[in-house]
């Protein structure tokens, strides 16, 4: 009876429609992170494309380090945001700093300029994150909502495949132009989704809300009455969610244990090695001995990615958050010993040129499994184990934990190769790996399926909902028996 009803939930493609929407901000920042990649050669050019003279190494690497730490203290900027804060509003302004970031490199003359584009797609990418994680768990139904959470995850590697290929076909002011009619695109399509019915209802903007919900419920009165006393009701037993405040994160065991899950998830996904194996593709293509091009390696890596992000999408309603966690945590981690034997043992002088196939076979493996799991499972999970009136508050501050990490490892790296060596390094993340493998086996509820409130529960550890079902299926069982007999 309940798979019944789930399927005939009304506005479920509706739904879809909308997060696509939204996505699309994250598709051109996708496209933000990826650029640099094909084009590093033409800034290290003795003629560059922009200054007098070529980027450095440590430049290139400033680059990417500049992203991730303003990338940080924006997510913590965004804690000053209230929950009342109009989600559409916040998208709007979300543009500003996307196109400003496209302007400058279109116009740049000086390295600063680029460093200053690389600091506003800080900015961008964590409004990007913010404003999709909440809008997604905002206006999807319980039995969608982990596909379209992990939808972020496609989003963001079509963007970056997207400017891996164009990358290599024309210069960096060409593919900042088509940067700048992704964010307009973003624009056009956002102007036409419905605002949150959660902030409206918080507003006590209640007519706006029962619009919204039309438009989400594709106009069936029944859903659009049920749904709004639902989130009316929440919001009056939930004094708090008007104005929630860092300290909520820490008022019951569901909301801590919910904290440390997302961010040990988030520390987790960084440190599974993912910028370690792309920053190394190239290197990883050369021990295979393949001829292919620095950027048509890329390509191929991207295409991998998002092959898995497709399979993360498709599987994680059918498999399982968690156990799709814990798949990506094995296989990355097999995936790490692997490459680390074998840099190991090229490192010894061992003949292993039969063996060449290996290093290309685990890289793909470890895209594909990495994408599946870690890579989309942290935000689906974020979007699913709070409260309503903390789900933003907690977003930021895992987001937070995200760039942080993600800092680290990008500045640490060349540190860690010179004191471990490449296949130390690939031991280092595989036991990273295993550590995180722990933690999702220990820590992180199967969320499939669920309703928000089954999951607090669980969290809080009340076992009350699962014996009133018992119960009720005891009590059913026996109706029917009684009936039969």
């Amino acid at each position: 009876m309940e798979k019944q009803e789930e399927l005939q939930e009304p506005g479920k493609l509706r739904q879809f429609v909308f997060a696509i929407i939204v996505n699309l901000s994250s598709v051109s920042y996708g496209f933000m992170m990826g650029w640099q990649s094909p084009s590093v050669p033409q800034l290290q050019n003795p003629l560059p494309v922009v200054g007098s003279e070529p980027m450095t190494d440590n430049n290139i690497s400033w680059m990417n380090g500049i992203l991730c730490l303003v990338g940080t203290f924006a997510t913590m900027l965004l804690l000053v945001i209230p929950d009342k804060f109009s989600r559409k509003r916040f998208g709007y302004m979300l543009l500003l700093p996307m196109i400003l970031s496209w302007l400058l490199i279109i116009f740049a003359t000086e390295h600063l300029h680029i460093y200053i584009a690389k600091a506003l797609s800080g900015i961008t990418g964590a409004g990007v994150f913010f404003l999709v994680s909440n809008y997604v768990s905002e206006i999807s139904c319980d039995s969608i909502r982990g596909i379209l959470a992990s939808l972020i995850g496609f989003s963001l590697n079509t963007g970056i495949l997207l400017a891996y290929i164009l990358g290599g076909m024309m210069s960096l002011y060409h593919l900042a132009v088509i940067g700048a009619i992704l964010s307009a695109l973003f624009l056009i399509t956002f102007v036409f989704i419905p605002e949150s019915p959660v902030y409206l209802v918080r507003e006590n903007r209640t007519r706006e809300a029962i619009k919204s919900l039309n438009r989400l419920k594709a106009g069936n009165t029944s859903a659009v009455e049920q749904a709004l006393s639902h989130l009316q009701l929440q919001i009056k037993e939930v004094t708090s969610m008007r104005s929630a405040k860092l300290s909520d994160l820490f008022r019951d065991k569901a909301t801590i244990k919910g904290l440390i899950i997302i961010l040990g998830l988030f520390f987790g996904q960084q440190f599974a090695g993912i910028f370690a194996v792309i920053s190394y593709t190239e290197s990883i293509f050369q021990m295979a001995g393949s001829s292919l091009s620095p950027n048509t390696s890329s390509v191929i890596v991207g295409a991998i990615m998002l092959l898995g992000s497709f399979l993360s999408t498709s599987l994680i309603e059918r498999m399982g958050r968690r156990l799709l966690l814990l798949i990506s945590c094995v296989g990355t981690c097999t995936c790490h010993c692997v490459l680390g034997a074998f840099c190991y043992l090229q490192n010894l002088e061992y003949d292993i040129s039969a063996y060449g196939w290996i290093p290309i076979a685990a890289l793909s493996i470890f895209v594909i499994v990495y994408a599946v799991g870690m890579g989309n499972g942290p935000v689906v999970i974020m979007s699913e184990i709070f409260s309503r009136d903390v789900t933003s508050m907690a977003s930021i501050v895992g987001l937070t934990m995200c760039w942080a990490a993600s800092f680290v490892i990008i500045k640490t790296f060349a540190d860690l190769i010179v004191l471990l060596g490449t296949h130390g390094c690939f031991f280092f993340l595989a036991i990273c790996c295993a550590c995180s493998f722990l933690f999702c086996f220990i820590l992180v509820p199967e969320t499939k399926g669920r309703t928000r409130e089954d999951i607090v529960n669980e969290l809080n550890g009340e076992v009350q909902y699962e014996k009133n079902k018992n119960v009720k299926h005891i009590i059913e069982t026996d109706l029917v028996h009684a009936t039969h007999v």
